[in-house]
């Protein structure tokens, strides 16, 4: 019975969802050398050696370039014991001062990139590394990259006011947001931008917006040009017995 409850609330939201016709609109889009990222975030593998990456803090999506550093010298990814201490080694810092915000593989050379920041609040740096299949891990450098650069319309705000049963409480949206010593909003990651998949000329981005309905499922078509104003989608969570229209797809 719960199974079928879920399939019922995952239709009603998309039914939801398909009910406002997104419209494009004109967007900031940019493209130069050596992007600058505030805080490098979810990643996704674009054609001709493209690689999509969110800017959780910018709510912004960079279509880099990689060139020759799309693929190492040996195929495919070798499993490394301590990525995170081997990776902060060669960051110069220890792997307490890092965050590994994600990895995604190239499916040409199957290698893996990881996305990290090192150093923690306005002081970390952005870095991108690449593993490939002898285990080598190469720190990708960014001043070397082409990019274009698209900012998210209607960006959410610093927070959102979260209402589970008889618990309200406010979740911060940002990754620089404040440190908490509560277990059940350390388990939301940043909500700005959640995920990215690439598909036949097209990027999805989910994540959150600053409107009623705050989920969102963002179309862009690539190269940039417009970005979709989104789909807004509203989940009825039958456990809960209310409507979520503030908890971000993924």
């Amino acid at each position: 019975m719960r199974a079928v409850s879920l399939k019922l609330a995952l239709v009603l939201a998309i039914a939801l969802g398909l009910s406002g016709a997104p419209g494009a609109k004109d967007s900031p889009v940019t493209s130069a050398k050596g992007p600058s990222f505030v805080n490098i975030g979810p990643m996704t593998v674009g054609p001709n050696d493209i690689l999509f990456v969110g800017d959780s803090q910018d709510v912004s999506v960079y279509a880099l370039e990689l060139g020759k550093f799309a693929a190492g010298a040996t195929p495919g990814t070798k499993n490394v014991a301590g990525l995170d201490q081997q990776i902060a080694m060669l960051l110069g810092t220890d792997a307490a001062s890092i965050t590994i915000t994600d990895v995604t593989v190239q499916p040409k050379s199957h290698n893996t990139f990881v996305s990290v920041m090192r150093g923690q609040g306005a002081a970390a740096k952005p870095a991108l590394l690449r593993v490939d299949g002898a285990g080598k891990i190469e720190n990708i450098p960014l001043d070397q990259l082409k990019y274009t650069k698209v900012k998210l319309p209607n960006p959410p705000g610093a927070t959102t006011a979260w209402k589970l049963g008889q618990r309200e409480f406010v979740v911060p949206n940002y990754p620089d947001r404040p440190a908490t010593d509560d277990r059940l909003m350390n388990l939301f990651g940043t909500q700005t931008i959640t995920d990215m998949a690439y598909s036949d000329g097209v990027l999805y981005v989910s994540g959150l917006s600053n409107e009623e309905f705050a989920s969102k499922l963002r179309v862009i078509q690539y190269p940039f040009k417009t970005v979709d104003n989104g789909t807004s989608v509203e989940i009825w969570h039958t456990s809960h017995g209310q409507f979520e229209t503030r908890s971000p797809i993924y």
